[in-house]
């Protein structure tokens, strides 16, 4: 289920409680309630694939919410960091990255020091909904801000895929992550395996990540890549 079916749901829930609440007097406890669901019916059309416009949170390129962010969209920030968090600490067995290949790492969120590759890596986030922590700096960190379960943009991969492409051409290890390491950032990954030319394509990049940890790209991940990969040929062609 998509992210902005699950946000809609939880908006419509919300939006039931306020009216129940008002209904037997209780009204101004249904103002916060009526409130978070007007913000969720935002975030659910903000993110559905036909509009898809990840910006509306106010995530900058060094991975801050200003503040008109915080108190506009605040009970979707800390949800979506708490439910990151809590998931985490559920998939216990799950690591929290891998190696894909030598100098590039897949995996989630690094809210702790240990939880990026020792490695001193440069940082591609491709969350739009988390914020850079504090211990990754902003001289090696490019944010691609993305929707859980949507894809970034044709350039937006591209520009990853040459910055990592850079990174790796100055000896310095990349690693990509968006909020546990199985989506959005392994569709980036694999633009990133095609660019260091270690795949031939974006689906030879896929196996090989298969191989070294569990992703779960999606329709919208595959047919983002093969635009990618049809605006490279014809990038190539024009050169």
């Amino acid at each position: 289920m998509g992210i902005s079916k699950v946000i809609g749901i939880a908006g419509t829930a919300l939006l039931v409680t306020s009216v129940g609440l008002w209904k037997i007097g209780l009204r101004i406890v249904a103002v916060p309630f009526l409130a978070t669901s007007t913000i969720a019916y935002i975030i659910a059309v903000a993110s559905h694939n036909s509009i898809n416009i990840p910006w509306i949170l106010g995530k900058n390129s060094k991975g801050r919410f200003p503040i008109w962010s915080s108190v506009l969209f605040g009970p979707f920030l800390i949800l979506a960091r708490v439910y990151a968090t809590v998931k985490r600490h559920m998939r216990k067995k799950e690591a929290v990255y891998n190696m894909i290949t030598e100098g590039v790492y897949l995996g989630g969120w690094p809210f702790m020091l240990k939880h990026l590759p020792p490695v001193d890596p440069s940082v591609i986030d491709c969350t739009c909904e988390l914020p850079r922590s504090d211990f990754v700096p902003t001289n090696e960190y490019l944010c691609v801000p993305t929707w859980d379960t949507r894809a970034p943009t044709i350039s937006q991969i591209e520009f990853a895929a040459c910055w990592a492409c850079e990174k790796r051409a100055k000896g310095k290890p990349v690693y990509v992550h968006c909020a546990f390491g199985h989506g959005r950032s392994a569709c980036v990954v694999c633009a990133v395996l095609v660019a260091l030319g270690i795949a031939e394509n974006w689906k030879d990049a896929e196996n090989i990540i298969r191989e070294k940890r569990k992703i779960k790209m999606n329709t919208v991940h595959r047919k983002t890549l093969d635009d990618w990969s049809k605006y490279r040929a014809s990038q190539k062609k024009d050169k």
